[in-house]
C-alpha cells in the first residue's frame, strides 16, 4: 500500500463530506486571538471543490455589506470544527465561478427541493 495514503487516511474526517456544490453551509471555523480560541461561523454558498482527500478544500461564497468574499477552507483541518447545511441547492455546473459577476437576485441559486 501507499506510504503516504496509509498516513493520511488515519487524519480524515468522518462526516465531512455531506454537503454539494449550491449548497449553502455555516463554517464553524476555530480562532485563535493571542491566548484565546472561538469559534468564528461563516456562511455562504459553496462554488467549489477541489483535490480530494486529506488535501480536499471547499471555496464558501458570501456577500457582506454589498461586497463579495470568497474563503477557501481545508475540509479535514482540524481549525474547521463542522460544515453545518443550511439549504440544498440545485445546480448543474461543478464550479460556479460565475456568481462572481452577479449581482443581487441573480446571485442566487434555486433550492432544491
Amino acid at each position: 500500500m501507499d506510504l503516504i495514503k496509509h498516513l493520511t487516511d488515519a487524519q480524515l474526517k468522518e462526516n465531512a463530506a455531506n454537503f454539494n456544490i449550491g449548497d449553502t453551509i455555516r463554517v464553524h471555523a476555530k480562532i485563535k486571538e493571542g491566548s484565546r480560541e472561538r469559534i468564528q461561523v461563516f456562511e455562504g454558498t459553496v462554488i467549489a471543490r477541489k483535490h480530494g482527500g486529506i488535501q480536499e478544500t471547499v471555496t464558501v461564497r458570501r456577500m457582506s455589506y454589498g461586497v463579495g468574499v470568497e474563503k477557501t477552507f481545508p475540509i479535514h483541518s482540524p481549525n474547521v470544527e463542522k460544515f453545518e447545511v443550511v439549504r440544498k441547492g440545485k445546480v448543474r455546473r461543478a464550479k460556479l465561478y460565475y456568481l462572481r459577476d452577479r449581482v443581487g437576485k441573480a446571485a442566487k441559486v434555486k433550492e432544491d427541493i
